[in-house]
């Protein structure tokens, strides 16, 4: 099988050692090329070439903006008609970055040598995954997208990243308390879904919307929006109807739990959706897969089944 590894050499959580051996180990089983990217959005490229010249599998080796860059050049834009799975490339994702959502919510191991010798096992087994997908403005999530707060996070810590700061939990905190107290508007909602044959929900502060659980990671701890997401479903809604200081801690304290979705008069919902729409009466930041999108005063969500073949 000819194999593209897409590695970001950036990534937060290898070393050129390791993926040295990283690179030997999947040298065994496939007929491996090897490429570094160099600027965003270089791994869409990538891995929209390995697509077109018939490579089997893409990997990729960083976090999950480079696994996010590489679904999309597999998958292609999606207004140019979406192929079978089947006949795509399929993914292996190899966790490198700070958080590594999509490799942990598929089973893949937290260290990025062991997760290569499952994936070799899952090559030699035959063994693969049919995932679902989300796609949100033109482009194609794995396990979230939002609108609002957390989309305002990634904006600020983007921004500290750029001058040279790693992305860590501690930064993550950080910016989440600043955006909280002292940037986002916490009085004014905008925000309003809509839903086909519902009536719409309004006065809403931000909107996060899942394909899997948990939402993301903390360090080592999961956070749960929605858990009962998964790719295997539809997309799952999280909204908040309130940033008052006790009813926003309140909330973030059921997400630790995975037993059930956070409950509370000022936090609305939604399980198994095919289709919805944020609107805003104002722009507002936007985030797929933790990867900073811009502002939006729209966005339709819509759930694509069985998009991707992902080796596991």
């Amino acid at each position: 099988m000819r194999a593209l590894l897409i590695v970001n050499p950036h990534a937060t959580s290898t070393t050129q050692l390791r993926r040295d051996v990283i690179v030997r180990a999947l040298s065994s089983a496939v007929e491996l090329e090897v490429v570094e990217t160099r600027y965003r959005g270089h791994a869409t490229r990538l891995a929209s070439a390995a697509r077109d010249e018939g490579f089997g599998l893409v990997l990729t080796l960083g976090g999950d903006g480079t696994v996010n860059e590489a679904v999309n050049g597999i998958l292609g834009p999606p207004w140019a008609g979406r192929a079978a799975a089947a006949s795509l490339p399929a993914l292996a994702a190899l966790p490198g970055g700070s958080a590594n959502v999509f490799t942990q919510s598929v089973g893949l191991p937290t260290d990025p040598v062991d997760a290569a010798g499952q994936i070799l096992q899952a090559l030699a087994e035959g063994r693969e995954r049919s995932l679902g997908l989300g796609l949100a403005g033109g482009r194609y999530f794995s396990f979230n997208a939002g609108l609002g707060l957390d989309a305002e996070v990634v904006r600020a810590v983007d921004g500290h990243r750029a001058q040279g700061q790693a992305a860590t939990p501690a930064l993550y905190v950080r910016m989440i308390l600043r955006q909280f107290y002292r940037v986002t508007d916490r009085h004014h909602p905008a925000l309003t879904l809509e839903r086909d044959g519902q009536p719409p929900v309004e006065q809403l502060f931000l909107g996060f919307v899942s394909n899997t659980a948990p939402w993301t990671y903390l360090g080592r701890h999961p956070v749960y929006t929605n858990p009962e997401a998964a790719f295997e479903t539809g997309l799952d809604v999280f909204a908040l109807r309130s940033l008052r200081t006790v009813s926003t801690l309140r909330a973030i304290y059921q997400m630790r739990s995975s037993a059930r979705p956070p409950r509370g008069r000022g936090i609305f919902t939604l399980h198994d959706q095919a289709e919805l729409t944020l609107r805003s009466a104002r722009p507002v930041a936007f985030q797929v897969d933790g990867e900073y999108m811009g502002e939006h005063e729209s966005v339709t969500f819509l759930s694509v089944p069985g998009a991707l073949r992902v080796i596991v």
